[in-house]
């Protein structure tokens, strides 16, 4: 098998116009849509509901399935053949399970609950708490967690996507699981710490089905509550955001420039690179909340609007999370179309020993060029506009709650859709950095 990229595209599009025109003509649809949704009624009703609803109590057959598809994948990395390629582990843990799966739950609804391995385990081993669950903790070990996962795919990969290193991830992962839930009980921990939980129930706003959370059936059905006002659950959502931006930052040519021009120390494949990255990702998730917060004081001082300054931002928060799902696709559309194809291939051979042939395709090569470029391009764009008009429209209607009146809710959206046309056109451009090429056919 030749070794893929972790995100893999097939040849670069060249663009029938300047990138620009792209990304004026991209803000111009959502500022337009911003004017056709501010004559839009809002009903003022305030939604109730938990954040976080609380977990299924009892283990169901699906999660113990899972349980015993863990182990086996944790013992085919650690024993099995150490090439990415022809061991299913890493696709298994950072295509299927860190992608795919959220993806899944973002459009579906968080079915997550009722498959967990995680749940499992917490059930059988969380039984009375031990300690109580520090208020000042908040969501702050899922934020802690999450943002290592994400180094784990992004900065640290060279360890993490070996398939020993994926299976002692999993490892260390169920293991903290187990010990946090024996401190804590299984309900604190799997509502406040376990990562996964938190994630999916996050992503599961965004889906169709509701499975017993708040909120009405429908695609963004769960957005209308706004998340816990505290700077812990907030900052776990931004990452959403934060972590694929990230991605996308070191696919771009401006990014390799400036690598190209540090010391040897600290270019890619040197240690002090990594420390690097570690730097910016911070910046980033730093960056990020100042820009969000200024919007956000913005939009409280136009619309004159009596909620502190942390509830108007877990108010529109929301509206975020169809960006941060939109990009998420974005990004990794042709990632998944390409290195997903790597299953054919290992399922025949799970864990690469040379002697099996199940079904077959052991020997089957990727198609880098499955999915035209062209067609991601459009793709992106169309969902990219997509993402930005449904955030457009959630904060119509969470500012309409909110304000006194109709006309100081209107007019406290102004400045968030100036947020909401610069995002989309930062966005499209950094999507469009590792797939398309600017020039003119004649």
């Amino acid at each position: 098998m030749i070794p893929m990229p972790l995100h893999a595209f097939g040849t670069r599009y060249d663009l029938p116009a300047p990138l620009y025109l792209f990304l004026i003509g991209a803000g111009a649809v959502v500022f337009i849509s911003f004017l056709l949704v501010l004559r839009r009624p809002v009903v003022r009703m305030q939604p109730t509901g938990d954040d976080l609803p609380p977990v299924p109590q009892t283990p169901s057959w699906p999660g113990w399935l899972m349980v015993v598809l863990a182990l086996i994948l944790i013992l085919g990395g650690l024993v099995g053949s150490q090439s990415t390629p022809d061991n299913v582990v890493v696709t298994a843990v950072w295509l299927v399970f860190w992608i795919a799966v959220p993806i899944s739950v973002a459009i579906v609804g968080n079915y997550w609950p009722y498959i967990s391995p995680l749940n499992v385990v917490a059930r059988l081993v969380g039984g009375q708490a031990r300690l109580d669950w520090p208020r000042s903790w908040g969501y702050w070990p899922a934020t802690s967690l999450f943002f290592l996962f994400a180094c784990g795919e992004l900065i640290f990969n060279g360890v993490t996507t070996t398939p020993a290193g994926a299976a002692q991830v999993l490892l260390a992962y169920g293991i903290v699981n187990a010990i946090m839930v024996a401190l804590f009980g299984a309900e604190t921990w799997l509502r406040r710490g376990e990562v996964f939980s938190v994630l999916f129930a996050t992503w599961g706003r965004l889906g169709y089905f509701r499975f017993g959370a708040p909120g009405r059936r429908g695609f963004f059905g769960g957005l209308v509550r706004p998340f816990e006002a505290s700077i812990s659950r907030l900052t776990f959502v931004l990452l959403l955001l934060v972590s694929v931006s990230f991605d996308g930052l070191l696919a771009t040519p401006a990014w390799k420039d400036v690598v190209s021009q540090l010391p040897n120390s600290l270019r890619s494949g040197a240690a002090g690179y990594t420390g690097l990255l570690l730097i910016v990702f911070v910046g980033m998730v730093g960056l990020i909340w100042a820009l969000f917060t200024g919007f956000a004081a913005a939009v409280r001082a136009v619309g004159h609007l009596d909620e502190p300054l942390i509830n108007v931002i877990a108010g529109l928060i929301p509206s975020l999370v169809p960006i941060a799902f939109g990009y998420l696709l974005a990004h990794n559309f042709g990632y998944l179309a390409i290195n997903g194809q790597l299953l054919i291939h290992q399922a025949s051979d799970p864990f690469g020993s040379g002697t099996l042939n199940l079904f077959g395709t052991v020997q089957y090569e990727p198609n880098r060029n499955l999915v035209p470029t062209a067609f991601i391009w459009y793709f992106e764009i169309l969902l990219i506009i997509g993402v930005h008009i449904a955030a457009v429209v959630l904060a119509h209607g969470y500012l309409g709650r909110v304000a006194r009146t109709e006309t100081q809710g209107r007019r406290a959206e102004w400045p968030w859709i100036a947020a909401m046309v610069g995002y989309t056109m930062t966005s499209l451009w950094l999507l469009a950095q590792p797939i398309v090429q600017e020039g003119v056919k004649g």
